[in-house]
Order: structure tokens, then sequence, then C-alpha cells
């Protein structure tokens, strides 16, 4: 029988990870050239990729507990090489942990809560001083206690240092009150540097107006530094390395081959690239949960999406097609987010929504698109009730998607053509006067078409298209090749005559399939679809 092992699903401290032998794709190599090659470091990467354990890894590593890290490749680097300025190998350090990361900031007082609870246990440890009042004043003086206490300068590690303003980016207030009180707090990373080793924080998101980014200029950001992509999740090499067990168990359990399976798993899980020619790296959340399970699932997804990307996409009237399609943006514009701004790309760049999927180096623009069929179908199933209707895509409604996919399988255009007018008629009407033109009116009519053919695409094969000269939407079934074209204020006949008149089926006529061909008509006035004819 072979040998289940434990996968580290939630597992976020490095010790317990170790001593009670769960699955470690080993990461420690990266943990000593951070060690030696800088001091204040700031790494972004979405949630549940791995950041609380790098975090824990570095602080296992400072505090000197090398048994710990036994036939790992940091034994044999620091050994040889030790990253200690006296180079005496594994180094204790004083290190204060501040985690941010598992907490709810509701009100004025629950940053100043938190901070005084983090901050409090290290004083008791390290401090002969009353704490003060100033949370900026009590961490210079902490960091600066640490260091004459034990004669060894501080390591300060901070675990989501932006939580507390994705949890209140939608509170302007609150917000701002937050604001404040970490850019003193964060701003004694770079006036204590005297009393410090290492420093590093880890988040979601670079907020562009946090003053970490103007006041703290000796921070190094390795978010989109080549060497450490893969410093967080999963690659290629290191699943075929490290898991190959787990996949044959997981081919074997859903009666697929092994190369079906890493087939799947890299379409579902991997694609997230945080740097231009980089390798993909797969999500280590979803990974792991799938290979202990065996079943399939989108267990990222699952636990939460912010709300705040949906306003912020709505906010700016960002068309839905550029994020299916993918979106081209210039370098400046991709790493700093600005609460308020027009410009959402780099949070959904930063929360996993969206990654590099190309580089244009004479321009320096970036490619971005979704990264895996997880994301794109989670997201858009997420994202349709706020854009289609609140009772769209439900798998409990008459808008199930897959009742779309059972309709055109069964050949019957009718059905699909009158759920898919039901949907039209349920879109949120604006009520303000600016967005009842003609225009956004035609853009809603437009995105509910697409969303609707996009999300068919989990379950059959389906192209959607916005190019003029294409046809709008294709979907095929094992038997059949179905072309939709859609006019607005315009006749359906018209639509169907125009997939002849452009060669729309050209393509497809050699397949062996019947070819049936779709023409409707949306009416702006009556915002509906009002007819449709086929052939």
């Amino acid at each position: 029988m072979q040998e289940i092992r434990k996968m580290p699903i939630g597992v976020q401290d490095f010790e317990d990870l170790r001593r009670n032998k769960y699955v470690y794709v080993d990461k420690t190599e990266y943990v000593y050239r951070l060690a030696q090659m800088g001091k204040v470091y700031f790494l972004s990467r979405p949630r549940r990729f791995g950041k609380s354990l790098l975090l824990s890894t570095l602080k296992q590593y400072f505090l000197g507990n090398k048994d710990i890290f036994k036939g790992l490749a940091i034994e044999k680097l620091e050994n040889e090489n030790p990253t200690s300025f006296d180079k005496v190998a594994w180094v204790k350090h004083p290190v204060i942990y501040i985690d941010l990361n598992s907490q709810k900031y509701e009100d004025k007082d629950s940053l100043k809560r938190i901070l005084d609870f983090q901050l409090s246990a290290y004083e008791k440890k390290y401090s002969t001083e009353k704490p003060g009042i100033d949370f900026g004043v009590r961490f210079a003086n902490l960091i600066r206690d640490a260091y004459n206490k034990t004669g060894r300068q501080a390591v300060v590690l901070v675990d989501e240092y932006d939580k507390p303003l994705l949890q209140t980016i939608d509170k302007p207030e609150l917000f701002d009150d937050y604001r404040a009180t970490l850019k003193a707090f964060y701003g004694v990373l770079k006036s204590e540097d005297a009393s410090l080793r290492f420093s590093m924080l880890t988040g979601v998101t670079k907020f562009s107006q946090v003053s970490v980014w103007s006041d703290l200029n000796n921070l190094q950001d390795i978010t989109m530094d080549p060497f450490y992509s893969s410093v967080c999740g999963i690659s290629e090499e290191e699943l075929h390395a490290n898991l190959n067990a787990e996949v044959e168990n997981l081919a074997a359990t859903n009666k697929i081959s092994v190369d079906e399976c890493y087939s799947f798993l890299k379409a579902k899980y991997d694609g997230y690239h945080f740097c231009e020619d980089t390798e993909g790296i797969y999500n280590p959340f979803s990974l792991l949960n799938t290979l202990q399970s065996t079943k399939m699932r989108d267990y990222w997804f699952q636990t939460g999406t912010p709300t705040f990307l949906v306003q912020e996409i709505k906010r700016n009237n960002y068309d839905l097609r550029k994020l299916i399609d993918g979106v081209d943006v210039d370098s400046q514009r991709l790493t700093e987010y600005s609460v308020g701004g027009t410009n959402p790309i780099p949070i959904l760049v930063q929360s996993g929504y969206l990654t590099i999927k190309g580089y244009d180096k004479e321009f320096d623009t970036y490619h971005l698109e979704l990264p895996n069929e997880e994301v794109k179908y989670g997201f858009l199933n997420f994202l349709s009730p706020d854009f289609i209707g609140t009772k769209s895509f439900s798998f409990d409604s008459d808008f199930d998607v897959r009742k779309f996919v059972k309709d055109i399988r069964s050949a019957n255009v009718d059905a699909f053509m009158t759920r898919l007018q039901s949907i039209i008629a349920s879109l949120p009407y604006p009520t303000d006067a600016k967005n009842q033109t003609l225009e956004m009116l035609k853009y809603n009519f437009q995105v509910a078409v697409y969303l609707t053919f996009t999300l068919m695409g989990q379950f059959t094969q389906c192209e959607v298209h916005s190019i003029k000269g294409r046809a709008d939407s294709v979907v095929e079934t094992q038997d059949a090749v179905y072309i939709f074209e859609f006019k607005t204020n315009d006749s359906a006949e018209n639509a169907l005559a125009q997939i002849d008149e452009l060669g729309y089926a050209d393509k497809y006529s050699t397949c062996g399939k019947r070819i049936v061909k779709i023409g409707a008509e949306f009416n702006s006035e009556e915002r509906k679809l009002v007819k449709w004819v086929r052939n």
C-alpha cells in the first residue's frame, strides 16, 4: 500500500510543519539568499500563496534553530558560508514577528488593540522601560532594546502588512486613520536601521499612498524579481520532483492517466507568472488540497473574494471582456495601487486575478490574463450577479449555466435562446442618467452574452469573440457547431445573413459536424432580446 503523506494545508508554522513531518517543497535556498544578499525586503503575493510560511521559515532561521533545517538546502549553504556578519553559522537573533493577518479591523481602535497586543509580548521579553502610547515610538524602542539586551541586531517580520488597509478600503475615514498609524509604525524600519539585521514585509497589495514606499526608500521590492518568482507557490519542476506519488494516486482515484492528470492540474491551477519570462507557478493551496482530497475543485476561490474588487471594476466602468481576453499595460501602471484611482489593474494582479502572460521589451508593456481555469470561471461566476442580475448563474436557479449547456447539447436552440432572453430581461437597469445611454445599454447586453458563453466554456468547447469580422460566439458539441451573431437595433435576419456574408462558418466546413447558424436581435428601447432566427 502506498504511503499517504500529510499535505501542509493551512500549516503556516515552519517548525510545526517540519516536526510533524508534513510534505515540504524546499524553499530554504531562497531564505539563505535573502539573508545573504539584502536587509530590508517587501514581497507581494496573492492570499493563500505561502507568504506566512515563508516568514515563519525566516523566523526559525534567524532564531538559529538549525535542527529543523536538517536535510534541506540551507543546511549545507549556511554551514559552508554563514550569512552572519562575523561568519558564524546559525547565529541566534531576537526576532519580532508582527502578524496582522488573522484579525478583523472593524473600528478605530481595532488596529491599536492589535498592535498593542503584538508589541506587548516582545516588550515583556526585551524592554526595561514602560511602554508609551505612540506605536511608532514603542516599536523603535523595542527594536533598540532587543539589540541592546542580546547584543545581536533584531529581525523584524511583518505578515500581511496591508490587511488593515484592505479591510477598510471602502471606509475612507477608518482607512485614513489606519494609514496614519501605519505610516509612523513602518517608518521605524528605516530610522532603526543600525539596530536591525533583517526585516521583511509581506502583503497582497502595494499601496502607493502608504509612506512605507516613500520614507522607507532602502526597501527592496522582490515581488517581480525573476530570482524570487517561485519563492512562494509550486513550480512545474517542484511538482514533479516532490509530489509525483500524490499525482499518481490522484490519477488512479479519478481513473485517468498520469499524463492526463498533470495536464488537468496545469490547466486548473498553474499559470501564475510574477515576472516576465519566468516559469509558471501553481497555486499551492488548491494544488495541495486537490492532492490530499483527490477531488479536483476550486479550493482557493472558495476561500473568498474581496467584494471591493467588484466595486473597483464597476466604479471604473472597466470592460469585463478585457479581463477575459487579456489586457496590455505599461510597467509604470502595473505595480502600485492607488485607492480611489482610475486603474484597478494593479489590485487585480496583486490579488491573483490577473497575471503576466507576455512582455513587450521594446515598449515595456505587459500582457495580462486570468491565470488559470479555477480563477477564470470562479471569478466570472462571482462577478456575474453584479453585472447580470442577482439570480444569474446560481446553481439552484433557472439561470444555471449548466442548463444552457444541456440545451445546446440536446440541439434545443429555442430553449437556449429563451433562457438567454430571461438573462437579458434580468439585467440591472442603471438608475443614473449618464449610464442610461445607448452605448451603456449595448455594453450591458454584450457583457451578459459574453459572460454566458464564456462560462459555458467550463463544460463545452466555446469561443467568444468581440473583434469585428468574427462571429460573436461559437459553441461546438460532439456532433454540431453553433454559430451566433447578435445585433443591437437591427434585425435578426441581418445578423443571420452576416454569418454567411463574412464566412464565419467556413473554418468548420470540413469538421464533419452539423453547422447551425443563429441570428438574434437586441432592442435597446425594450431592453430585451426580441427575436432570433436560425438555419
